[in-house]
């Protein structure tokens, strides 16, 4: 058993069995929570590596859950498991931060595969940068992942923060939006380039000292994104 902890919030008694046993099986302790409130308090006593977190819950739903996560900073990554395939379903939970989004019913080796993938890639943000990074009126600390402007501290989702880093990092070269989706959200495939663009507008709105003639994080047209400090 490794110390890699995953929180499994899901009502269908033998699907969470299930998920568990094969979890188990691959070196995880796995947790099982059956409606929303509980899984939303096991996620901040427990303190889980990473959620799978169905959508059709009993108590409050998987979007309520989510929202709340992220509203207290909790950066955990999320997979959103569920049997609504609707694309604005998708575009919801992406919205609300979520990492990825699976389809029921759930082809077990893809999903192993995308939270060995998810887990890698979380923990490799967290060496990224120690170094506090400073442009105009922002200070960001990596370590810390605190953001402030003019001193005042700046709360940033965090796939707002991710995008950031990506572009910060960039040195001013242009992104595109696609390479952006593969960077921040681990696929392009699961997301659409809109909710990059939500994510950009959110950094403009809490950043720039004018969100509708930004500074630092400019469109380049029909490519995508850049940064100048």
């Amino acid at each position: 058993m490794t110390d890699t902890r995953i929180l499994l919030v899901e009502d269908n008694a033998d699907l969470a069995d299930g998920l568990r046993y094969n979890l188990e099986r691959e070196g995880y302790a796995v947790r099982i929570e059956g409606d929303g409130r509980a899984g939303l308090l096991a996620a901040e006593s427990w303190r889980p590596q990473l959620i799978l977190l169905d959508l059709m819950l009993p108590g409050i739903n998987g979007f309520e859950v989510l929202e709340a996560l992220r509203a207290r900073g909790d950066a955990v990554p999320v997979i959103i498991v569920s049997a609504r395939s609707e694309e604005a379903d998708k575009v919801r939970g992406f919205r609300l931060d979520a990492d990825q989004y699976v389809v029921k019913p759930i082809g077990l080796l893809e999903l192993l595969e995308r939270i060995r993938a998810l887990l890698r890639r979380h923990a490799a943000g967290g060496r990224v940068a120690v170094t506090p990074l400073r442009f105009g009126r922002v200070t960001v600390d990596p370590a810390s992942r605190a953001v402030t402007v003019d001193g005042l501290a700046v709360s940033l989702s965090p796939k707002a923060y991710e995008l950031m880093l990506a572009l910060v990092q960039r040195n001013g070269a242009v992104v595109t939006r696609v390479q952006l989706l593969q960077e921040v959200w681990g696929s392009a495939g699961d997301v659409q380039t809109r909710t990059v663009d939500s994510h950009m507008a959110e950094l403009r709105r809490k950043l720039e000292l004018n969100p509708a003639e930004p500074q630092h994080f400019l469109t380049v047209w029909k490519v995508g994104y850049r940064f100048t400090p």
